[in-house]
């Protein structure tokens, strides 16, 4: 893995991204528009270790 962190986002005002886009040339809105948006990067900090509890914990059979 090269280290690159992604994350979409939701609730984004698309009219108002795609005029901003467009008004500074980086988006013809005669052939293209946004379908979502996504942050890249590289995280400031590693994880903390994943921790799992065992099924028989999470899980009761009635």
């Amino acid at each position: 893995m090269i280290g690159i962190d992604s994350c979409p986002i939701e609730g984004f005002n698309m009219e108002l991204i795609e005029q901003t886009l467009e008004a500074e040339g980086i988006l013809d809105r005669e052939h293209f528009g946004l379908a979502c948006m996504v942050a890249f990067g590289y995280r400031k900090a590693e994880p903390r270790a994943k921790t799992r509890q065992t099924a028989g914990q999470v899980i009761q059979w009635v």
